[in-house]
């Protein structure tokens, strides 16, 4: 499920034994820049995600 966070929204989902983050801007829900964000967590690939939105920011 994406959150919505300023100008940007973080979509994570569950593949395999890990979680995938990453950041869509313009609203397709395609991952910003082709970049996808891996951790074993939820929580923690969508801080992840978060942080890469923050230093990318334009």
């Amino acid at each position: 499920m994406p959150t919505a966070t300023g100008a940007y929204e973080i979509h994570s989902e569950a593949r395999g034994p890990h979680w995938i983050a990453w950041v869509s801007r313009d609203g397709s829900g395609k991952p910003e820049r082709s970049v996808v964000l891996v951790a074993e967590t939820r929580e923690l690939a969508e801080e992840r995600a978060r942080r890469w939105a923050e230093q990318t920011s334009y």
